[in-house]
């Protein structure tokens, strides 16, 4: 099979200099599936989508005889062998975790249906034909576009893509509806790119129509994969296609609300135990299960409420139960329902999916699936069990039973999941699109792909880039499940941007008393000074090693590359006119071990809301509370470096070299988008430079009057990328146990930081 990658590759963490995915191509270990077989399984014309397929072995991906297991569940969540570390060695493995076995052709897309070819040598990236003069899209589908359009995949140069999407709006294929797009398959075939659909992913939302809604899409897709909402699971084509949760025209573009579960209730039950609102229909496809809730319902904790009040002639239908049933959907509002309930019953209607399913998952209301045959959003990573109830269309009178069996620890955790899924996956277009490119460049570059664990817990498979390491104690979020801890020293960046003219400069005091801690394994000067490095006897003699680095193009973010120098968990970063003492180093690293998700350092700043102007507003007024620590004398993960590097779009770096200025805000965005929490300010210091230092400095950019101005304006940029504010108020601040307390000074452990 052309394309499959071999079990036995390994992937390091790059350099600041290798960005590439992919890995060297490895014969397949075993026999491909014929070639004329797959082909017929590709090319599924418009006549296959009108009708169940009979022959499911020959489908593009492997034969479905059973409802699949998310991959990795099961198996050891480690990934594979740590790198080493230079000086520390590999990191120990706990006992009884192991690499999980991988087939090497599992889970990849057929050689016959997808060329691989461009993947490796450009690695995983994504085309969007240019819009078609004349061609109307629905803003849904403009959202789709848009979302690929700014994320790290997109490519505007088709030579250089691996995948192809349309820009010819394929979501609503329903033929009775405003946005279904005519005589589309002649437009497809026009396209010079379009290659039978070979590479292509096509989203759909809807498809078919009265009266049998069958999953026909209205045109001949050749071999492209396709990402469709209410997929069944007949026709799915496991490991080739993606099902998507059905979302509406409002749903956001990016950001998206929070989920509403607040406060860990405890006990986790609410006023009811299951609750429904929603049409019923009177005849045709979708009818049995609606119709028949009322037998189920009590008008107590189970609410399950349905209307025939819908449709142009739907008294010329209605049933001798119509009129009661109208008159008890009219007495609850849904929204009180939903907010309150424990559990949400996401029935079919004409199609499988529901926008029940996304309403019930950000209410924290647990969904009870009753929609036999769906092929569940992102089965293929999602592990559901953990998140909803799978219930039998057939079986509906167990249902409360069932669900009354349910113990409330297991409740809590299925509500906790529930919203982890919704703000990881589900609470905006660009987050459904994001996971849908992702699950389809794991399958691609499967020797690197995330396991189960990490697409099913915080922070989520978006923010966890396997290309970074394929072991999971290199990230700072699995600690805990490993039964690690990060590594007990940390290597100093410190950037330089001043020529050296005297031995009383700031930037050397502050390298002597970093290099007395005993926590430091070495430090690095990054020299982003447009003057000539320092000779060597220029710099003071240290205990440890002190690497001077040139700057790449001198720019601000080169400051959070991915160096390969850095071989600790932990980085110091350091302006270079910061003024830190050897002791409040120490204590700054003991605390972000206990932390080492998050930012900890010294300086803190937070945002707010300005009402008159409408927009987001920066303060480094001493406060209650603070959202950012900057990155002027922080401690942080070295993920982070790759995270920076990798993830944001090059347009907001670019803006912060340009500016030369807000790389700290915009790291402090990053780590709280991922970490959902905010950063941990350590003891309060009276002097920084950017309040007293700073202003005597004719370097400093602190020094610059537009300089606060400018971090305004980022403030409001950076929120729009995100779609919203990611920033967390905190009123948290970490001090020594003994700190300021009335006690012999010979009991403080950390006695000099009540002198500074």
């Amino acid at each position: 099979m052309a394309g499959c990658f071999g079990s036995s590759l390994q992937t390091t963490r790059s350099s600041a200099s290798s960005a590439s995915p992919e890995g060297p191509p490895q014969r397949c270990g075993g026999p491909a599936p014929s070639v004329p077989a797959v082909r017929r399984a590709c090319s599924r014309g418009r006549g296959a989508h009108r009708t169940p397929h009979s022959t499911v072995s020959q489908r593009c991906g492997a034969h479905r005889t059973r409802r699949r297991v998310p991959r990795g569940r099961g198996q050891p969540q480690d990934g594979s062998r740590a790198p080493s570390r230079r000086g520390e060695g590999p990191r120990p493995r706990p006992p009884g975790l192991s690499a999980p076995h991988r087939t090497p052709a599992e889970g990849l897309l057929p050689g016959s249906c997808f060329d691989f070819a461009q993947c490796r040598k450009n690695g995983f990236k994504v085309y969007v034909y240019p819009q078609q003069k004349g061609e109307k899209i629905a803003e849904s589908y403009q959202n789709v576009l848009a979302a690929i359009e700014g994320s790290r995949f997109y490519t505007s140069d088709p030579g250089q893509a691996c995948l192809f999407v349309l820009s010819l709006d394929t979501l609503d294929r329903d033929q009775l509806s405003p946005q279904y797009v005519h005589n589309l398959r002649s437009k497809v075939q026009s396209l010079h790119l379009w290659n039978n659909g070979r590479n292509h992913l096509i989203f759909n939302l809807y498809s078919g129509t009265w009266p049998d809604y069958t999953e026909d899409v209205g045109f001949d897709i050749g071999q492209a994969m396709l990402a469709k909402a209410s997929i069944s699971t007949e026709n799915f084509r496991p490991n080739f296609d993606v099902s998507i949760p059905l979302f509406s025209k409002d749903h956001p573009r990016t950001g998206g609300e929070k989920g509403f579960l607040r406060f860990n209730t405890i006990p986790p039950l609410r006023k009811y135990m299951l609750v429904f609102k929603g049409k019923r229909y009177l005849t045709g496809i979708g009818s049995d299960t609606r119709n028949a809730l009322y037998h189920v319902h009590n008008g107590e904790d189970v609410v399950l409420l349905t209307t025939c009040k819908h449709g142009k002639d739907w008294q010329k239908h209605k049933d001798s139960r119509c009129d009661r049933d109208n008159t008890e959907y009219e007495k609850y509002d849904y929204r009180e329902m939903l907010h309150n309930a424990t559990f949400c019953l996401v029935p079919r209607g004409r199609r499988l999916g529901s926008f029940r399913f996304l309403e019930a998952l950000q209410a924290a209301c647990v969904p009870v699936m009753l929609s036999n045959g769906w092929e569940l959003p992102f089965s293929e990573v999602i592990d559901w069990n953990q998140a909803a109830i799978i219930g039998d269309e057939r079986l509906l009178l167990q249902i409360p039973s069932t669900i009354r069996s349910i113990h409330q620890d297991k409740i809590l955790a299925l509500r906790q999941q529930t919203q982890f899924l919704w703000e990881a996956y589900f609470s905006s277009v660009e987050k459904i699109v994001l996971t849908t490119l992702e699950i389809i460049q794991d399958r691609i570059f499967k020797h690197i792909s995330r396991n189960s664990l990490i697409w099913n817990k915080h922070p989520g498979g978006l923010f966890v880039l396997p290309q970074y390491s394929s072991y999971l104690g290199d990230f700072p979020y699995y600690y805990a499940n490993l039964g690690l801890k990060p590594l007990s020293t940390f290597t100093a960046v410190i950037h330089a941007v001043t020529p050296l003219v005297s031995q009383s400069q700031p930037v050397l005091k502050l390298l002597v008393a970093v290099a007395k801690s005993q926590y430091c394994a070495q430090i690095i000067v990054l020299w982003n000074c447009d003057k000539p490095l320092p000779a060597k006897h220029r710099w003071p003699a240290t205990s440890v090693p002190v690497i001077v680095i040139e700057g790449e193009s001198k720019v601000m973010s080169s400051r959070f590359l991915p160096y390969d120098n850095i071989v600790t968990d932990a980085v110091l970063s350091l302006d270079e006119d910061t003024v830190l003492s050897t002791t409040e180093v120490d204590f700054a690293f003991t605390v972000w071990q206990s932390f080492p998700e998050r930012i900890v350092g010294y300086p803190a700043r937070s945002h707010f809301w300005d009402n008159t102007k409408e927009r987001w507003g920066y303060t480094s007024k001493w406060t209650n509370d603070y959202s950012m620590v900057l990155t002027g004398a922080a401690i942080y993960h070295k993920y982070y470096h790759y995270l920076y590097t990798h993830y944001l779009p090059a347009s907001l770096k670019n803006m912060v070299d340009q500016l030369a200025n807000c790389e700290d805000i915009l790291m402090n965005f990053l780590v709280s988008a991922v970490t959902k929490l905010p950063p941990i300010k350590v003891t309060q210091k009276k002097q920084y430079k950017e309040t007293m230092m700073g202003q005597t400095s004719r370097a400093s950019r602190w020094a610059d009057p537009d300089h606060f101005a400018q971090r305004q304006s980022c403030m409001n940029t950076f929120a729009s990328w995100f779609g919203y504010m990611p920033l967390i108020h905190s009123q948290m601040r970490l001090d020594p146990v003994l700190f300021k307390d009335q006690v012999s000074i010979l009991r403080k452990k950390y006695r000099d930081i009540e002198r500074l």
